[in-house]
């Protein structure tokens, strides 16, 4: 009888090991699926009308509820699983037993509890998410109290340390997911190199101000109103551009921007009211053609200020400083060539190409106006543009200094060689990587 009770228990010690070790298992899995799934993919599937997608995104939607309960689930199963391991072999073998236990539930466990689910989760992340969402949405719910409990003693924890969760971590992590998804697929070939420009010119624009891309006051045409009709008229035509700001006095004191349609259009109508030209063009008044500025502060970021363009069905901004002064202009073109690249027609009298030149020993001569940004993307580097907008911005902000013609730097592994100089500015660089 002895005997019999003795095999009956074995068995049924064994049988709940097994089960122990399979919901050890499940546990593992779980957490390996949902926080490698990737959730672009589960929410395309949601939207296919799958309720295991749907339910996997509600779980990892806070990870912080769902690694307490799959963590205090795993780790119930896996003590359980060692005791009755343990109370079984030291019934069998005395005081061998618990180094007998010891070695056969690590090796169980690491093998069929850990390794095996988790590999089969890595490979197939996505399906095994689907799969296990729903069990694991309704297992939160029964933790909750626990896990509440736990998760606000380890923040009290680390708030002792200094430490605090960031309420938008989640965000901020799924926008580096995909610059860094782009960015792979492109270093695999996966990508052109000018479409990932394009996608992460698109991810950037809420990280980036007006004054980074704005054509700098010094570079920007204006129209004196000041001066006679007729050469407003030429100065109009003769422009590149479209649409020009109108100062009188000094170039701070904007008046107005003049469209060139608007500006023919009043020719036009003057012409028809004067019996000659010169009367006509003596009524012109460019103030009263112009349109109202519009002005926005030099800390706009580009996502904001192209919305803003769409808002008020206007392409043309003139930016300011903290103080009104005025520090150059924007327009909605500028910030597409961010995503798009250089936009040119054939009224662009310069071409941009001449900003970047290979020379035959692998180095560049570059434009001291030139953007790093741009840099970066037409070479592949990595230059730094946290201080500086442009690569002379960049030179003089390392150097401390104003260089002279042909003195050379070397920083973040390129060497920087003053190739010419104009008053205080530097307009041509000499950049090589080191």
């Amino acid at each position: 009888m002895d005997w019999i009770i003795a095999n009956v228990t074995l068995v049924l010690t064994a049988v709940a090991v097994t089960v122990l070790l399979l919901i050890s298992a499940f546990f593992s899995g779980s957490e390996t699926a949902l926080t490698a799934a990737s959730r672009g993919m589960l929410k395309a599937q949601a939207d296919k009308g799958s309720r295991g997608a749907k339910a996997a995104l509600s779980v990892t939607d806070d990870s912080e509820s769902m690694i307490g309960a799959l963590l205090l689930g795993n780790n119930i199963a896996n003590i359980l699983s060692a005791a009755l391991t343990t109370a079984l072999l030291t019934d069998l073998f005395g005081s061998k037993g618990v180094a007998l236990a010891t070695v056969m539930v690590t090796v169980l466990v690491l093998v069929f509890a850990e390794v095996l689910p988790k590999t089969i989760a890595i490979i197939s992340p996505v399906p095994v998410a689907i799969l296990v969402g729903p069990v694991v949405k309704l297992l939160i719910m029964l933790f909750t109290p626990i896990v509440t409990t736990v998760r606000a003693f380890v923040r009290l924890i680390l708030r002792v340390f200094g430490l605090r969760a960031d309420p938008n971590r989640h965000i901020l992590a799924l926008r580096e997911e995909i610059a860094g998804a782009i960015s792979l697929g492109h270093s695999e070939g996966a990508v052109e190199k000018e479409d990932r420009d394009r996608l992460l010119g698109a991810l950037d624009l809420a990280d980036r101000t007006v004054d980074e891309i704005m054509r700098h006051r010094r570079e920007t045409e204006m129209i004196d109103a000041d001066l006679a009709p007729e050469e407003i008229v030429s100065l109009m035509l003769a422009s590149s551009h479209s649409r020009l700001p109108v100062f009188r006095g000094s170039d701070e004191n904007i008046l107005g921007v003049v469209h060139a349609k608007d500006l023919l259009r009043e020719v036009e109508r003057l012409s028809h009211i004067h019996e000659t030209h010169d009367q006509a063009m003596a009524a012109l008044d460019v103030v009263k053609v112009a349109m109202k500025p519009y002005f926005i502060p030099d800390t706009t970021t580009l996502d904001e200020q192209m919305r803003e363009f769409l808002k008020r069905r206007t392409h043309f901004a003139l930016v300011v400083d903290e103080y009104g002064t005025l520090q150059g202009l924007i327009t909605l073109e500028d910030i597409l060539e961010e995503i798009v690249g250089e936009i040119t027609d054939e009224f662009d009298l310069v071409d941009k190409s001449n900003a970047l030149k290979r020379a035959d020993d692998g180095s560049y001569l570059v434009e001291g106006a030139m953007t790093i940004r741009d840099l970066n993307r037409a070479t592949d580097w990595n230059l730094p543009d946290d201080e500086a907008n442009t690569v002379a911005g960049l030179v003089i902000h390392e150097a401390q200094m104003i260089p002279a013609q042909s003195q050379a730097f070397s920083f973040h592994g390129f060497r920087f060689e003053v190739v010419t100089r104009r008053e205080n500015r530097l307009t041509r660089l000499k950049v090589r990587k080191l």
